[in-house]
């Protein structure tokens, strides 16, 4: 999601396997590729609002996707069906899971159980990523993920991507100062029952992603080797990019990582297909939010 608007809702509105051996760090990459090329916007049939942070579900039959994440508007999820990669047919909000808080950012595992940021306890649990059992378009047993949550105040969980297995969250979190943020960077924790655990090789696996910039909106291929996630610079000159890194192995650091050269203007969020052949993601387009697609090289 676009961080300062989500953020702000969340403070503003309520008033203010774990990964082992930590290796040698593979050949950087070039500082920037086209091996996504060719964007296209998307067209969502029976819809024309924003349409924010897409993710593609395993089977591919659906695209998930939150409106605008604005504090002046009831932030909620929803469900299209593919017609093909670049049409959806809009089929409504996803029953079960929408609050009068901020809902966004779903995730799904090949079992079905969906993952997504909601504010709605965060006054009183610091907790902030969700999940349930979904069955098209039907999500039942919606809970806080427990393991996750520091529990301190002005920090801010969000931007959450399960791994298809089920087994590894990735996450951003936040740390303000007043009311700006003042660090975001990518988290990552394993399943243990439950629960998550936050990975205790988490610093030096991603040493080469997060940086004094903002991370954020993470995305991980099925073999848990190719990390894609958005940059943004703070201050004069800023603005966000999307980037994606590689590792050899997958419990091994992930390289330096290399701009996605095709992806232009405010964009954020991307999102792989199950196949992995088209890379989603959302775009500035006019005075609204759209999902836009590009094709593997």
């Amino acid at each position: 999601m676009q961080l300062s608007a989500r953020f702000l809702v969340a403070l503003e509105s309520f008033a203010a396997a774990w990964l082992v051996a930590c290796s040698a760090q593979p050949e950087a990459m070039p500082d920037s590729t086209r091996i996504f090329d060719n964007p296209q916007r998307v067209t969502l049939r029976g819809y024309d609002g924003d349409a924010m942070e897409p993710f593609i579900t395993r089977d591919g039959r659906y695209l998930l996707f939150n409106n605008r994440n604005d504090p002046s508007v009831d932030t909620n999820l929803h469900y299209p069906e593919r017609i093909d990669d670049l049409t959806f047919q809009y089929r409504g909000e996803i029953a079960g899971v929408n609050t009068h808080a901020l809902e966004g950012v779903a995730t799904v595992d090949r079992d079905n159980v969906l993952y997504f940021v909601s504010t709605r306890s965060y006054a009183t649990s610091r907790s902030t990523i969700y999940r349930g059992n979904d069955s098209h378009g039907q999500v039942t047993g919606v809970e806080p993920v427990p393991g996750i949550s520091k529990h301190e105040p002005g920090t801010v969980d969000f931007d959450v991507e399960i791994s298809p297995d089920g087994r590894t969250l990735y996450f951003a979190e936040d740390k303000f100062s007043g009311a700006s943020p003042k660090t975001a960077d990518i988290v990552i924790a394993s399943k243990r029952g439950n629960a998550f655990e936050r990975a205790g090789c988490t610093e030096s696996i991603l040493r080469r992603v997060n940086t004094d910039a903002l991370e954020y909106a993470p995305c991980i291929s099925a073999d848990g080797l190719t990390l894609f996630f958005t940059r943004a610079r703070i201050g004069f000159g800023g603005g966000t990019a999307i980037y994606m890194s590689r590792r050899s192995s997958s419990s091994g650091p992930f390289d330096a990582p290399a701009r996605l050269a095709a992806i232009e203007g405010l964009a954020e969020a991307p999102a792989l297909s199950p196949d992995e052949r088209s890379l989603y993601h959302h775009k500035k387009d006019g005075p609204k939010y759209a999902i836009y697609r590009l094709v593997r090289q």
